[in-house]
């Protein structure tokens, strides 16, 4: 996949230049399809779009305002989460209930599309609702065309990736879409190579690695040589109280990276301001950036560990915490 996918970049990339211009999305893909051609470039990604700001929620998730938002950061992806209707509509939400974020309540897999017509995205913490409603995975294709990637974070089954990846390419835009999913186990392995399958279209596919389920390197080499993939998403888990971790855990050991360069892949860490309880940076993510107190020991780590995309919740700090390091490098 890796070879075709850099191949199709290349012939968008000269039909560009020939008309005097090479788009961000081709610029964005070059660096992602090619990782050591830019390890001296950190890319980011807004989790769940651009909703927080100085550990504050500015925006609903998951919501076409905060796709506007990344942009104008100019992040490179934004990681939005699938959820289905009663009625068998793809939409973006992060919860299995309406609760939290809209103004609605219950299972949104018991509300038809038109029902969920109704419920008005909201800013979480702060009552306000917003003049969205949930978005579809089609406005939400609309939005990032040509402008941004999308990392798909699906809550059902590994099998659904295959339709959501169809409608991209319905839709022309398939190439800008990062799949991703578990692969810690050879049941995992297996239900991915499965799905990829049926996956005619030239979407990205992430490997997840976490370390609850990663125990030695062979492992580790196992994901590498069944998927070859553009990036690896490793999960550093932090229990709360535990010290913060030294060395990035298996995932950045020696071996490991040397897996990474010779495979040509990224090495994704999560950041997110999720919680001690939730934390997949081993402790070093956006809390100890942001805020008072903040050093380097969070994002400046994972940096000089060798990870080459982070995924967080405050993205306009990261971009400028990067630039300040050098590890930015400006587009065209």
């Amino acid at each position: 996949m890796k070879r075709l996918l850099a191949s199709l970049v290349l012939v968008f990339a000269f039909c560009g230049a020939s008309a005097g211009q090479e788009s961000r999305v081709d610029q964005i893909l070059d660096r992602l399809l090619h990782a050591n051609a830019h390890r001296d470039h950190v890319m980011v990604v807004a989790h769940r779009g651009s909703w927080w700001k100085d550990g504050e929620i500015v925006e609903a998730e998951n919501s076409i305002a905060s796709i506007e938002r990344s942009v104008s950061l100019g992040v490179e992806m934004v990681e939005l989460d699938v959820q289905k209707t009663a009625d068998g509509r793809f939409v973006m939400l992060h919860d299995e209930t309406l609760d939290r974020t809209t103004s609605c309540k219950g299972p949104v897999v018991e509300k038809t599309l038109a029902e969920l017509g109704a419920c008005r995205l909201v800013v979480e913490g702060t009552g306000r609702q917003t003049s969205e409603t949930v978005p579809t995975l089609e406005q939400v294709y609309d939005a990032v065309r040509g402008r941004i990637l999308l990392n798909i974070d699906i809550k059902l089954g590994v099998e659904e990736l295959a339709e959501v990846v169809r409608i991209a390419r319905g839709m022309g835009i398939d190439r800008q879409i990062v799949t991703k999913a578990r692969t810690g186990k050879p049941a995992e392995i297996e239900a991915a190579k499965a799905t990829l399958r049926r996956i005619e279209a030239d979407a990205v596919f992430m490997p997840i690695l976490d370390d609850r389920d990663v125990t030695g390197i062979e492992q580790i080499r196992a994901t590498y040589e069944a998927f070859r993939p553009e990036a690896i998403e490793v999960l550093n888990r932090w229990p709360a109280g535990a010290p913060l971790t030294a060395d990035g855990g298996l995932n950045f050991a020696p071996e490991a990276k040397a897996l990474a360069v010779a495979h040509d892949t990224h090495l994704w860490v999560n950041t997110l301001f999720q919680g001690a309880k939730a934390n997949l940076a081993g402790g070093r993510g956006d809390p100890l950036a942001v805020g008072p107190g903040a050093t380097d020991d969070g994002w400046g780590f994972w940096v000089r560990a060798g990870a080459t995309m982070l995924q967080t919740d405050e993205p306009e700090a990261l971009v400028a915490y990067l630039q300040s390091i050098g590890a930015r490098k400006p587009y065209e």
